[in-house]
């Protein structure tokens, strides 16, 4: 193998230079400098777009040379904030033509360096069948004939074929005729090999030039290769999913390739293949493979991967992750040897992938510290720790009536376009600074909502601490099967690290249609609404490996916001049932609150949390004891009234008040409110200081409130961001004070 290696990398790197040195390169730079060359006039004119808007051009210099401006709150004149701004778009438009280049430089080269590499490997092919490389790699067979059998053994399938046929077909294959003492040498081992199980082995010996050169010998459905072609396949498959340097030099990626070729292991490839039987709509047939495990990884002829998820006696049932049309009937597939996994880790904060962990952002490709499986147990009980820790979503109408907690699992369930997705955006931006690490998993959205999504998310800067993994409609619905899994387990990895995580799976509704999809392709049987039977245990293993644990555990959290669609407001329908049963409450949004203009509409009687007030700040928690049921009792008077019966004094206090705290619980979307400020607001409303307030004026009077605290009221404002619970004394300063400044909003009123 020595002599293979020294080979390889003298004609890698002859390839490489000539290549990457050759007039085609020199072509392809020469298009790419002229298209850089126009990317940099275009931010040019951009900048001068922006210079054309300046001071002068506004006439706001010649103003300012006849009377200086009034100086801002900052100190600064409002011409100095129009330059602040201008130099700040400047920047901004710079930035983003820098990103632009860099993104456009790494693709060439990743793309020159992919396609080095096939053409130099397929070089070494051409090279390696020359008579004086066939004679050094058949004086290497006898050495590599040792290697082979010293790791041959009998796999658990294996015996259980030898139970049933009594005879294992064994096969030596070589790129050239084979000496007869190095045949009988190696029947001779497997023979005792199967001798110890009472077993029989039936020989066969072949010839396969296209090996280039080694030995491949197959045991049942396991083989042994040492061939000159599997060590191309994997050196040619690790030098292109290698990452890019970071220097964006064709000097660098040589080096880097150079790295790599040193990197290449010399050994034994020990794996398992299998057959076709059948493909179609995404879902293949296999036989062979009988020691593979349900969710384990399995790679076609044709590069595809696919993933396990049916075991029968005589076949296996397998879903496609990527299009299944290059897949032939009795090609050969193979194991890859681990479970279905994803990379973890911080490298994944801010990017968008799939559910493989392939990047869709344009970055490069993401290469984890640590990988996890997709599929993993939940925390058992001794490791859990009960939910106590609020996690503030920044809406007053969730925050107040039906708080989550660190840890807990609350379902957003609703019609189609009553705001739940927004709900569970707002709660992502409102984690900024707060340590938590949010995830958010698209299925089966469209592509343009999910490019909303995130430039929403980049616009509040919440894209820093947040993954977006996505499965869009135009996905397989394999991958829109493991796309929560594989957010669980992103998720998984920062609970297990003593850090918080929220995760929002939107929504799980598409879910389960993908996964009753997928079963009834694999021909299981279907049940109610024709969703296969374990369609509970689908979303019961998901969600309860979120959890709060215990400090011996670790100490994060997971906490899950799985979105559920409804067809015309029935959550008695199967799927909704399910998840309600297995979640620790839910937030159920109106159609008809919704149509009315209440954002979020949160109907308070179907709405629940089972942690209820230990997910709350003592200070919330105090002001918005009593407010559940007053919006309940508003809701029933209100619709008591609508049949135009008298209504006493008593009756339109409580109707009018209510009206102001339906209103007050109005918010207008990214736009998450510090819980000291909501409990203010909910404290002044249910005591009667707004009462003099229009509904229609109770934004103007919340802005107003918290304008005049922020200002006026600074100490009494800060002991309020304790989240500890008034005392007497706080609050009858925060009477005396909502009282001036219910007196002075009414006299700017009149």
């Amino acid at each position: 193998m020595e002599y293979l290696y020294a080979a390889i990398n003298f004609l890698l790197l002859l390839g490489l230079a000539w290549l990457l040195v050759g007039k085609s390169f020199k072509t392809k730079i020469k298009e790419r400098k002229a298209r850089i060359s126009a990317e940099l006039d275009e931010a040019d004119a951009l900048e001068r777009a922006v210079d054309a808007r300046d001071l002068g051009a506004l006439g706001i210099e010649a103003a300012a040379e006849d009377a200086p401006l009034e100086p801002t709150p900052a100190g600064k004149s409002e011409a100095e904030l129009l330059r602040e701004k201008t130099g700040l778009e400047k920047a901004r438009l710079a930035a983003e033509a820098e990103a632009k280049r860099s993104g456009d430089r790494r693709e060439g080269l990743l793309a020159l360096r992919t396609k080095a590499v096939k053409k130099l490997c397929q070089k070494i092919r051409t090279k390696f069948s020359e008579p004086e490389y066939a004679e050094a790699m058949r004086k290497k067979e006898p050495q590599l004939a040792l290697r082979i059998l010293e790791n041959i053994k009998l796999t658990p399938g294996d015996m259980c074929y030898l139970m049933h046929h009594d005879v294992l077909y064994v096969t030596l294959t070589s790129a050239f005729p084979l000496d007869e003492e190095l045949v009988e040498r190696i029947g001779s081992a497997t023979e005792a090999l199967l001798d110890k199980v009472n077993g029989r082995q039936s020989l066969w010996v072949r010839e396969d030039p296209t090996l280039i050169g080694g030995l491949r010998l197959r045991i049942g459905d396991t083989v042994y290769d040492c061939t000159v072609e599997n060590r191309l396949y994997h050196l040619e498959r690790d030098l292109v999913r290698r990452p890019m340097p970071k220097e964006l030099t064709v000097e660098a990626v040589i080096a880097d390739m150079e790295r790599g070729i040193g990197e290449a292991e010399d050994r034994v490839d020990i794996y398992q293949l299998g057959r076709v039987l059948s493909v179609s709509d995404g879902i293949c047939r296999l036989d062979g493979l009988a020691d593979i495990m349900y969710g384990e990884v399995i790679e076609f002829e044709c590069g595809e991967r696919g993933m396990i998820l049916d075991i029968e006696p005589e076949r296996i049932g397998c879903v496609v992750f990527g299009s299944y049309e290059n897949i032939e009937t009795m090609s050969r597939v193979r194991r890859i040897g681990r479970i279905a996994s994803v990379p973890v880790g911080d490298e994944l904060l801010g990017r968008v992938v799939d559910p493989l962990g392939r990047p869709l952002d344009g970055g490069d490709r993401i290469h984890g510290a640590q990988r996890r499986p997709i599929e993993f147990g939940a925390p058992g009980i001794p490791d859990r720790k009960s939910v106590s820790v609020p996690l503030s979503t920044g809406l007053k109408a969730v925050d107040a009536l039906v708080p989550i907690g660190r840890g807990q699992r609350e379902l957003i369930i609703g019609d189609r376009q009553t705001g739940k997705s927004a709900l569970a955006i707002d709660t992502i931006i409102n984690q900024k600074g707060k340590g938590v690490v949010c995830i958010y998993v698209a299925i089966g959205q469209k592509e343009s909502t999910v490019a909303g999504i995130r430039a929403k998310l980049e616009q509040s800067g919440a894209m820093e601490y947040t993954t977006i993994v996505s499965a869009t409609a135009s996905s397989s619905a394999s991958m829109q099967y493991i796309a929560p899994f594989a957010g669980a387990a992103m998720s998984e990895y920062y609970m297990y690290s003593g850090r918080d995580a929220l995760i929002v799976y939107d929504d799980l509704s598409k879910h389960a249609v993908a996964y009753r999809e997928l079963s009834l392709l694999l021909h299981r049987p279907s049940g109610r609404e024709a969703y296969p039977g374990d369609v509970f245990y689908l979303h019961s293993r998901l969600l309860e490996r979120s959890a709060r644990l215990s400090p011996e555990a670790g100490g994060g959290s997971v906490t899950a916001l799985p979105i559920i669609e409804t067809q015309a407001g029935d959550i008695s329908a199967y799927i909704p049932t399910n998840v309600i049963s297995i979640t620790d409450g839910q937030i159920f949004l109106e159609t008809d609150l919704f149509n009315e203009g209440q954002r979020p509409a949160v109907n308070v009687g179907l709405s629940v949390s089972r942690v209820g007030s230990a997910a709350q700040t003592k200070l919330l928690k105090q002001v918005s004891g009593k407010l559940r049921m007053e919006l309940t009792q508003y809701r029933e008077l209100n619709t008591f009234s609508q049949f135009g019966s008298d209504i006493d004094e008593s009756t339109k206090r409580v109707l009018a008040r209510g009206e102001r705290m339906m209103t007050a619980l109005r918010q207008r979307r990214y736009s998450p409110i510090e819980d000291a400020k909501q409990a203010l607001l909910i404290y002044a409303v249910s005591e009667g200081f707004a009462d003099g307030v229009e509904p229609e004026r109770m934004e103007e009077f919340e802005n107003a409130l918290y304008a005049w605290f922020d200002g006026k009221e600074g100490g009494l404002m800060r002991e309020l961001k304790t989240g500890a619970a008034m005392n007497r004394k706080t609050e009858a300063a925060v009477r005396k004070a909502l009282g001036r400044f219910a007196e002075a909003f009414d006299a700017d009123a009149a």
